[in-house]
């Protein structure tokens, strides 16, 4: 092998180390495209040469220490580069994890929020009617004859609820007869794109305890057969019941 052979063999030897470190893609990249191309160059003019080559030994030697100082500076930040993948990789599973922890407190959150407005309303109970002839007394006297009744007698209970908002409660009253007739007052009230006809309605302070109410639908001529009583929280039915007169 001629000098001039074994000057070429270094610099392709030298070429691809720098192709091979090229292809990590580092951030060093640049500088040793810089350096290969200084390599590709050298061997132009070796080619072109016809004399001595012993200055193109020299300058393979510098190529040489400069190759292994930047070969070794690319492998040092191609490590540095691992570790913030793994660090990075691991800073999303942390997060990724704190997603999900995230989201499941949210729909937790979410179900306790329709738990607790659920259990916040209130429940009626125990809704019975009947119907009662009046004394001159003042003294009512239940009877089951359409011909006997002078006033309709309904209740209901409203239960305990801690959860509950305490104040004012507005309940809506209907009485329907045998003829699907609307009773008492038979006033409209709007609830949205909702109407309701009403017999009467009837307000309570609600503290949170129980509270019995009682509420006389007087009227005359009252027609045979079943009665349904419906008891509304706006447009919502929360009670009802039926009776008969004969």
């Amino acid at each position: 092998m001629t000098e001039k052979d074994s000057v070429m063999k270094d610099l392709q030897e030298l070429k691809a180390t720098y192709d091979a470190a090229i292809a990590e893609n580092t951030s060093m990249s640049d500088e040793l495209i810089q350096e290969r191309d200084k390599v590709v160059a050298l061997m132009d003019d070796l080619n072109k040469s016809k004399g001595d080559v012993s200055k193109y030994r020299s300058q393979v030697q510098a190529m040489q220490g400069k190759m292994k100082t930047l070969v070794a500076e690319n492998d040092e930040l191609k490590k540095q580069n691992g570790t913030l993948t793994v660090q990075r990789d691991s800073t999303i599973v942390v997060l990724g994890e704190s997603k999900k922890y995230n989201e499941v407190l949210v729909g937790q959150n979410e179900e306790l929020a329709k738990t607790v407005e659920k259990g916040a309303k209130l429940s009626v109970l125990n809704t019975k009617t009947a119907a009662y002839k009046l004394k001159s007394s003042g003294k009512q006297i239940e009877t089951d004859k359409a011909s006997r009744a002078d006033v309709l007698k309904v209740s209901f209970t409203i239960a305990e609820n801690q959860i509950a908002k305490s104040g004012d409660k507005t309940y809506y009253v209907q009485v329907i007869d045998s003829k699907n007739n609307v009773l008492g007052e038979k006033k409209t009230e709007s609830f949205g794109d909702n109407t309701l006809t009403y017999s009467f309605k009837t307000t309570v302070k609600y503290e949170n305890k129980t509270v019995n109410v009682s509420e006389d639908l007087p009227g005359k001529d009252f027609a045979k057969g079943a009665y349904f009583i419906n008891v509304f929280d706006n447009d919502e039915l929360v009670s009802k019941t039926s009776f008969n007169l004969r």
